[in-house]
């Protein structure tokens, strides 16, 4: 895998605090949506070879792919949707989790999630798809070790 975005910072729990930080600059969730498209385009490039039904994330009403690769020691995650929102969502995952070691990845609860007041401002289906892909990460990180 090349071109891997992450991590940007030196652990989950930084990264955590980061898009906490980034979030709180916004005064209405208008902004904090604008703001998750906009990360949800700084996203790597996916191929399109690998959108395929092997690397298509269930549980997601919008459509999702994603492609882990590495070991316990290092993984790392590439994924793509054709949601903005959605794209952004994978985003701010990502950059907890994506080029840690599988220990930090299950040790890491989405604690971001509730800190910039997510939960509350996704709809039903957007919480579920993202709950599948937290839990795709983890378990993708619990087989690696």
């Amino acid at each position: 895998m090349t071109d891997t975005a992450f991590p940007l910072e030196p652990t989950a729990a930084d990264a955590q605090q980061a898009i906490k930080d980034e979030f709180a600059f916004f005064g209405d969730w208008a902004e904090r949506y604008q703001y998750l498209i906009d990360l949800g385009r700084k996203l790597p490039p996916f191929p399109e070879e690998w959108k395929t039904e092997e690397h298509r994330l269930l549980g997601c009403q919008s459509l999702v792919w994603i492609v882990p690769q590495g070991d316990a020691g290092r993984l790392d995650f590439r994924a793509v949707s054709d949601s903005a929102i959605v794209s952004g969502l994978i985003f701010l995952a990502l950059r907890v989790y994506s080029g840690r070691p599988a220990s930090e990845i299950l040790a890491t609860e989405a604690d971001y999630i509730a800190d910039i007041g997510l939960a509350k401002h996704l709809s039903p289906t957007r919480s579920n798809g993202l709950a599948s892909l937290l839990a795709f990460i983890r378990e993708t990180a619990a087989a690696a070790r």
